[in-house]
């Protein structure tokens, strides 16, 4: 699996990530700085919400139109644990950055949250459309699998938000994930050998697999 960081500035953290093969997750709501890594660009929806403000749209705007074109893939704009009202709001988006001429080309992600189904993006999930596991926590990990699983019926890829553990990582590869982030291995340079080597177990797995008869 693919890990990527919370943008951080600390450049011990920074070296320790880079060396350990790690990429950043740059937020619409952080310092639009890449620091010489591959990256993905989050829209920031989370940090209104905990702050109890509306999506800041300007701040979006400015991302996109900075990192947009370079970026791994954009996280749609959504609502937190908004269901289909989430999903609306990102359609409603897809439908904008599509006719930006300076994002021909672009990824995204769709976030799914607690109350859809499936059945509600099934139809939209590939051509350059994944999904992007959102949602409280309880029903992150309970139904990651099935986002999973569609995500790779359509070719596209799953990606799982705030993984911080290796319980969680080892979960995320259980479920079939490709990639997930976290914001612990860009506080503390200490906490990322645990936790890349958790992310690295599956290609361990499979490597003694292939070699036994």
């Amino acid at each position: 699996m693919i890990g990527y960081a919370s943008r951080t500035g600390t450049r011990r953290n920074l070296d320790a990530l880079r060396h350990a093969g790690w990429r950043l997750m740059v937020s619409a709501r952080g310092p639009l700085r890449t620091e010489g890594f591959r990256y993905a660009l989050d829209n920031g929806a989370r940090t209104a919400f905990q702050r109890g403000e509306p999506f800041d749209v300007p701040a979006f705007d400015k991302a996109v139109t900075l990192l947009g074109p370079g970026a791994d893939w954009i996280v749609l704009p959504d609502i937190v644990t908004g269901g289909l009202a989430s999903l609306r709001f990102s359609l409603d988006w897809l439908e904008t950055l599509r006719n930006r001429p300076d994002l021909c080309g672009a990824h995204y992600l769709l976030a799914v949250q607690n109350g859809m189904e499936p059945q509600d993006i099934a139809p939209l999930v590939g051509s350059g459309i994944g999904v992007f596991v959102g949602g409280d926590t309880p029903w992150k990990l309970v139904t990651m699998a099935t986002w999973a699983r569609l995500a790779h019926e359509r070719v596209a890829l799953c990606y799982v938000g705030r993984v911080n553990t290796v319980r969680r990582i080892r979960l995320c590869a259980a479920a079939g994930a490709d990639s997930f982030d976290g914001s612990g291995v860009s506080r503390f340079a200490s906490a990322l050998p645990p936790l890349d080597l958790a992310r690295r177990q599956p290609d361990i797995e499979g490597w003694l697999a292939r070699r036994r008869p």
